[in-house]
């Protein structure tokens, strides 16, 4: 799905994507319910549509002389998504000073737009060497400043 929101909001942009999910009958468990461990999948899809839409991706980090692996993944399940529902996930950037990619989640049934879960995950920069980057890289810098975020 194409990018939802990227507007100023109180004097701060925020941008926004969300991607819809078909629950598959390999991502239930016995209780016919998503499996707590597909939710990581969820966002995992999110955070790509997010790179599609605003160009930082996997790839655009490592074509940048970095890695971006996650630190920190969290989740609070509301209400259980069942085979052969649908869902959308909303991701929202949160922007920080420090060298880490922070993401926010909501996850959504998309027939009564109920809330699923909720959550957060954030990614630290890493150069080819696996050693960590205490500042952020230059390209992520252009990026920020690119959707007017410094």
């Amino acid at each position: 799905m194409t990018k939802l929101v990227e507007k100023e909001r109180e004097s701060k942009v925020v941008l926004k994507s969300s991607k819809i999910i078909n629950i598959r009958f390999s991502e239930v468990d016995s209780m016919n319910i998503v499996w707590h461990g597909s939710y990581a999948l969820y966002f995992e899809d999110a955070r790509e549509q997010f790179g599609r839409d605003y160009g930082l991706g996997y790839l655009d980090f490592f074509k940048n002389g970095c890695y971006a692996p996650l630190v920190e993944l969290s989740f609070q399940y509301k209400k259980p998504l069942i085979y052969g529902q649908q869902a959308y996930v909303d991701i929202l950037f949160r922007n920080v000073a420090a060298a880490k990619v922070i993401f926010d989640y909501e996850i959504h049934a998309l027939d009564d737009d109920s809330l699923v879960a909720t959550g957060s995950s954030v990614q630290v920069f890493l150069d080819k060497q696996y050693h960590l980057l205490w500042t952020n890289p230059p390209f992520y810098d252009a990026w920020k400043k690119k959707y007017k975020l410094l």
